[in-house]
């Protein structure tokens, strides 16, 4: 009910600011036509005044009075003719905005609007914003600027500044989080990213103490354990990061998505990259046993679990997430002419039209890998 009467308030105010010119302009005319009349007559008057102390002649009064008749006459003609024109022309403008501009303005929106959508709290409709990204990052804006201390505001808000790259007003809001409602891992891992995403993608240390302050509290906690060790890595201490990215890939599920970025950094630091994590992975056997082999040996047996997962998918090709670890797997062998080879395979099981066959290309051109004559 209170949508309808501010949607009534709103809808008279339009009505009365446009039609305001329309009145306001017919009013003027008419006195403008008014004060030329008593001009009209204040000069008969005067005229009189001359003719009576003989200052004119009684022809010369009798030709100014004619003259000055006939505009008194016609400026009298065209007032009554204006009370008149303003009711006859302004009407179709008077009905068009009193009548059918909201009966249009209500077909739009029974027609566009939602007027049957109930209303959601802050959290629903910031986690579910549909379009109206920028209306909703408004509307919580507005409501914390008027309760600075409802934690849970902050807490919903600060991922998506993160993700609308609003990284110095994330930071705001994950630290108004933190200390509202206390620290977690979610806060401070998203704390430390966005620290991150400031620094350009450098570890700072003040998320590094974020990242352990995470990890105090979530010892598993995989995205906290990357960036550590992404942080030995930028100081160059490539055998603690290596060490570090390898434990983190050996504890971690055989399905984790976050797997073969893990293995990127692996080789990057001089390190055998863990296999893919799919059919044709490694067994609990395989990761003790390479745990005792030299470089060059763990490259092999690496490189044998990947063409055996390539086996698997020649057979059974109907298995997304295997082309997608096979193409990222031969890419970290550096084997590129492979890559190709198994992108291409993959893109005939899964077309490029389709969000699958979109996604491997997307990978493919993210690992440096060919792609033409692959598109259609």
């Amino acid at each position: 009910m209170l949508f309808w009467i501010l949607v009534a308030v709103l809808t008279a105010a339009v009505a009365v600011i446009l039609l305001y010119p329309l009145l306001r302009g017919a009013k003027a005319a008419q006195n403008s036509r008014a004060g030329e009349a008593a001009v009209y007559r204040d000069q008969l008057r005067e005229l009189d005044r001359d003719l009576a102390g003989g200052l004119i002649t009684p022809e010369e009064a009798d030709y100014a009075r004619a003259e000055i008749g006939r505009r008194l006459i016609a400026v009298s003609a065209g007032e009554a003719e204006m009370t008149q024109k303003p009711a006859r022309h302004h009407r179709l403008a008077e009905v068009f905005v009193l009548l059918i501009l909201p009966a249009l303005g209500l077909c739009l929106y029974l027609t566009t609007g939602r007027p049957d959508l109930p209303s959601q709290p802050l959290e629903a409709r910031l986690e579910n914003p549909g379009d109206d990204v920028a209306v909703l990052i408004a509307k919580a804006e507005r409501h914390l600027a008027q309760n600075p201390d409802d934690g849970k505001g902050w807490d919903v808000l600060a991922p998506i500044y993160f993700r609308t790259m609003r990284v110095a007003d994330a930071e705001v809001a994950y630290r108004n989080a933190i200390r509202l409602l206390g620290p977690s891992p979610i806060r401070l891992d998203g704390l430390a990213e966005t620290l991150m995403a400031v620094s350009d993608g450098v570890v700072t240390e003040e998320a590094r103490q974020a990242l352990e302050q995470s990890l105090a509290l979530e010892p598993d906690n995989p995205r906290a354990r990357f960036y550590i060790a992404l942080s030995m890595e930028q100081a160059g201490r490539a055998d603690e990061a290596r060490r570090a990215f390898e434990a983190l890939a050996q504890q971690s599920p055989a399905d984790a998505p976050w797997l073969p970025l893990v293995n990127e950094h692996i080789a990057k630091n001089g390190g055998a990259a863990a296999p893919p994590a799919t059919p044709g992975g490694p067994t609990s056997e395989d990761v003790a046993a390479a745990e005792n082999m030299n470089a060059g040996d763990r490259q092999q047996m690496i490189r044998g679990m990947v063409e055996r997962l390539d086996a698997e998918l020649s057979e059974d090709p109907d298995n997304f997430e295997g082309w997608m670890r096979l193409v990222r797997s031969y890419a970290v062998l550096n084997d590129k002419n492979r890559a190709a080879d198994a992108l291409k395979r993959g893109l005939a099981a899964f077309p490029p039209s389709g969000e699958q066959g979109r996604q491997l290309l997307a990978l493919a051109r993210e690992l440096g890998i060919a792609t033409e004559g692959m598109t259609q």
